[in-house]
């Protein structure tokens, strides 16, 4: 696998490489434009460049460097657009059919030509994605809330396990363990830029290790004994798996794209995800986990990671994918908006930002801790995250031969009560809640399959999941998305729903209750579908509405019954004021002083408008 530097390199050239985004994408949120002259009509007379900003920033720094990049080429033209390139000197890589593309190293100086190739149509950074982890010290080890506190049995291993359930985590790999083992977790193909290698499980880096136990973990290697009390009143002893994954059946196809520092490429992610969706039904992949992402360069309609997962989407397979750690400004510290991840920005993933449980049960003393990203998202102003779930301090398997396991000995949690070295660690971050939400869409898929024939559309999952969410008081849409899940209610509807009855009718076999009992407290659903940028109150979920097939991308124009819909609102427009003074990356980015809001809104913003 390729080398990009030590852990505390990558953080800080991420966080380097952020600010200079920052610094040089300045988007308006005024339009200042001639008298007469609407604002779309500026924008558009402006010559669009056909290179990312990223690559826009590279043909002004490196000059005399190499550089990597995805060529996305007119239709019908990729051949002659590669070849141009080939006899030019440049080194052609591989070309990736579900987004249409091909990569390429090329010099610095050569941008401008394919910039101005009319056999190309854009051209992205093949840029440096890496996992959305947080690392400090464990400190104190409380035991694990995590099952109780999504409605689920954490006591017996009887219930949804995820049996029958595919999830391929494109990660760093996986290293089996006493957590990890048997026929469901002994498939991994590595990825370096020459396609798909099967190789034997194993993790240089530990974080792929650590997201499939939290998805998939059977808890071995932390089984112990508590006490219950029986239905007859008496107290007896029973045996409990504290860190028992969410879903602990399912099968992980590990698709290893990063290094030993969690690092990697976008187009060996791109190249992950083709081989998922085209070896879905061979190995029986459902679920596709994206903990990792790099930050956004272009609109998502031209970003070559986020067409990718449109197209596993299409495809049937549900994406889940972090929202990124960059909630506060890597530089100041300030928390703020607009820092989501691609492809966290794509609009038929589900997008997880995190929560902090505060090691409890109870919902009612939950956050979400500040290095969560929050939306909107860059260039195209969509509400992110989908919905958000527990994510920090949470314990899962260790890669024992990993670099995380080795440089960060504070992290290593132990089984409770055993003498053994430890076999978990912990870890906070987006990556962790995505983990977490893959886990509780294989537990929604496994009881839907059991009732029904045909099986849930992504759309589907992705709108059970949001309507079921309990949302966190005080917190706003573009922060929690729909609010936080809840794996109960979500099995709950995933089993009533049957997709075979015609669009439009109800499709709800039996009754559900909005609300669910968590702890001690009874908690209502927030009973919501933010579609694009509209959040939708209502019963939109129990009807077969088109929206929910996997022919329709998320958030695009649909017909909804009136009878279903209570009200909407705009989560990104309706209140500009709660975000656009905080941007992540600083509020000085903004020309909008405080009596400029009149002038603020979906149609006169100019995501994009860029001055490197």
């Amino acid at each position: 696998m390729r080398l990009f530097g030590t852990v505390t390199q990558r953080r800080v050239w991420l966080a380097l490489l952020l600010l200079v985004f920052a610094s040089t994408a300045r988007p308006s949120l005024r339009a200042n434009t001639p008298k007469g002259n609407p604002p779309n009509q500026q924008a558009s007379s402006k010559q669009k460049s056909k290179l990312d900003l990223e690559l826009q920033r590279q043909r002004v720094t490196h000059h005399g460097d190499t550089v990597r990049v995805i060529v996305k080429p007119v239709a019908g033209r990729g051949a002659e657009a590669a070849r141009k390139r080939y006899e030019h000197g440049d080194s052609i890589g591989a070309t990736y059919s579900i987004v249409d593309a091909f990569s390429a190293t090329i010099h610095s100086e050569d941008l401008d030509a394919l910039e101005n190739d009319p056999d190309v149509a854009s051209v992205s950074a093949d840029a440096v994605v890496t996992s959305n982890a947080a690392i400090d010290d464990a400190g104190e080890v409380k035991p694990s809330s995590l099952l109780a506190t999504l409605g689920l049995d954490s006591l017996r291993d009887d219930g949804p396990s995820g049996k029958g359930i595919g999830i391929a985590v494109i990660d760093s790999g996986l290293e089996r363990g006493s957590d990890l083992h048997g026929g469901e977790h002994d498939t991994q193909y590595d990825f370096d830029g020459g396609g798909a290698q099967k190789t034997a499980p194993h993790d240089d880096y530990g974080h792929g290790t650590f997201v499939a136990g939290l998805i998939s973990g059977s808890g071995e290697g932390s089984e112990g004994e508590t006490e219950e009390i029986a239905r007859d009143g008496n107290p007896h002893r029973i045996k409990v798996r504290v860190y028992r994954g969410i879903a602990s059946k399912a099968r992980i196809v590990s698709l290893n794209v990063l290094d030993s520092h969690g690092a990697g490429l976008t187009s060996d992610v791109i190249d992950a995800i083709e081989f998922a969706v085209q070896n879905r039904q061979r190995l029986k992949i459902d679920i596709i986990n994206l903990s990792l992402g790099h930050p956004i360069y272009e609109p998502r309609a031209t970003d070559p990671l986020v067409q990718a997962v449109e197209a596993a989407v299409r495809a049937g397979i549900v994406v889940v994918a972090s929202a990124g750690n960059f909630g506060r400004n890597p530089s100041t510290g300030i928390e703020g908006y607009a820092g989501i991840t691609s492809p966290g920005n794509a609009a038929s993933a589900i997008t997880v930002g995190a929560v902090d449980t505060r090691d409890t049960v109870s919902r009612l003393d939950d956050g979400v801790p500040p290095y969560s990203s929050r939306g909107p998202t860059w260039y195209d102003g969509a509400a992110k995250p989908d919905v958000v779930a527990p994510g920090n301090r949470l314990v899962a398997a260790a890669a024992l031969r990993s670099s995380l396991y080795a440089e960060y000995p504070g992290r290593r949690v132990g089984a409770p009560g055993s003498k053994k070295a430890p076999e978990y660690f912990m870890l906070s971050g987006t990556s962790m809640s995505a983990a977490v939400t893959s886990g509780v869409v294989a537990l929604m898929l496994e009881a839907h399959k059991e009732r029904f024939k045909q099986p849930l559309a992504p759309n589907a999952v992705k709108a059970l999941l949001e309507y079921s969410a309990i949302p966190i008081a005080g917190v706003d849409h573009l922060t929690q998305g729909a609010g936080s899940i809840n794996a109960a209610g979500a099995i709950q509807l995933a089993a009533s729903v049957d997709p075979s009855v015609p669009s439009g009718s109800w499709w709800l076999a039996t009754g559900v209750d909005a609300f669910m009992t968590i702890g001690s407290e009874t908690l209502s659903w927030g009973q919501t579908v933010i579609w694009g940028t509209t959040v939708i109150w209502g019963t939109s979920v129990y009807a077969n509405n088109d929206a929910w097939s996997d022919t329709v991308i998320w958030g695009t124009s649909v017909l909804w019954d009136d009878t279903v819909i209570w009200g909407t609102t705009d989560a990104v427009w309706d209140d500009p004021q709660t975000w656009a003074t905080s941007i992540v990356w600083g509020p000085g980015l903004l020309d909008v002083g405080a009596s400029d809001w009149s002038q603020v809104g979906p149609t006169t913003v100019i995501w994009g408008t860029l001055n490197p």
